[in-house]
């Protein structure tokens, strides 16, 4: 490496403001760096995007790699550090979740910025184009993502099993960043799969669901999911006739007692009813 990741990190925090605001925690790990560059492998000829690249610790691994990588940095005097460090990278200034992104991406790899997981899980899964991911996220939130316990099961996870195969990877401490978070993080994996059927049937009744998540299925689903209009030879008369037909024990049950298939089947059965 051209750079240490020390070294890169102390050359952007000597010219920037602390601004709070962007969520900007340094990961300064060398073997977490390292880790991150493994589990995504092989990037030889991938199309990368990096959200949040920062000192661009990850961003000389990414490049090492042989991939092809896009930067997304909202911080202007990132951009700049960038530019004067790592002039073979590509970065575009902007908010990475109000912007399009380029067309040729294929793989997310990033130290994601923790504020934004949840919409940019959201945008990532409605890029079709996208079939992998590594990012870093707080150890919480990680757990969320993958379902790892019964415990863990909400409208997040449950609708990204409908898109990806999650994996939990390495646990990184506090003291592995620079300034230090108060939370534990977590790097992740998700690797897209096959679409499934009515799964945004599916995804509807689970964002309605969990919504209210003490009360029985039946009692939440009574009415429409928002947007149930949207899909073909639905709408708020077809929904009311068919929920009212239904007879399934699964309706007597409460949303985190459903794994992903109970939703499917009960997805299925209702546009059957």
């Amino acid at each position: 490496m051209a750079y240490s990741a020390r070294k890169l990190i102390d050359e952007l925090r000597g010219k920037q403001s602390r601004d709070k605001t962007l969520g900007q925690h340094f990961l300064h790990d060398e073997r977490i760096l390292d880790a991150i560059i493994e589990i995504a492998s092989p990037l030889a000829d991938s199309q990368v995007l990096e959200i949040g690249p920062g000192s661009g610790c990850l961003s000389e691994r990414l490049l090492a790699s042989a991939a092809r990588v896009t930067a997304i940095e909202i911080d202007s005097g990132a951009c700049e550090h960038l530019a004067l460090c790592l002039p073979d990278l590509e970065v575009i200034m902007g908010d990475c979740l109000q912007m399009e992104w380029p067309a040729k991406i294929d793989t997310v790899v990033a130290n994601i910025p923790y504020q934004i997981s949840s919409p940019l899980i959201e945008k990532i899964t409605t890029t079709p184009a996208i079939t992998r991911v590594v990012i870093m996220v707080q150890e919480e939130f990680a757990q969320r993502l993958c379902v790892e316990t019964p415990a863990d099961r909400g409208s997040l996870g449950m609708t990204v099993m409908l898109d990806w195969q999650t994996k939990m990877h390495t646990k990184v401490a506090p003291h592995c960043f620079i300034p230090q978070p108060q939370v534990h993080s977590r790097v992740v994996e998700l690797r897209r799969i096959s679409p499934r059927q009515r799964a945004e049937l599916c995804r509807m009744m689970i964002h309605q669901s969990f919504a209210q998540r003490r009360k029985k299925l039946r009692n939440t689903l009574r009415s429409p999911p928002k947007g149930i209009q949207t899909l073909a030879n639905w709408g708020h008369v077809e929904w009311k006739q068919r929920i009212s037909k239904l007879e399934h024990p699964l309706l007597e049950k409460r949303p985190e007692d459903l794994d992903i298939e109970d939703w499917l089947q009960l997805a299925s059965c209702l546009e059957s009813a």
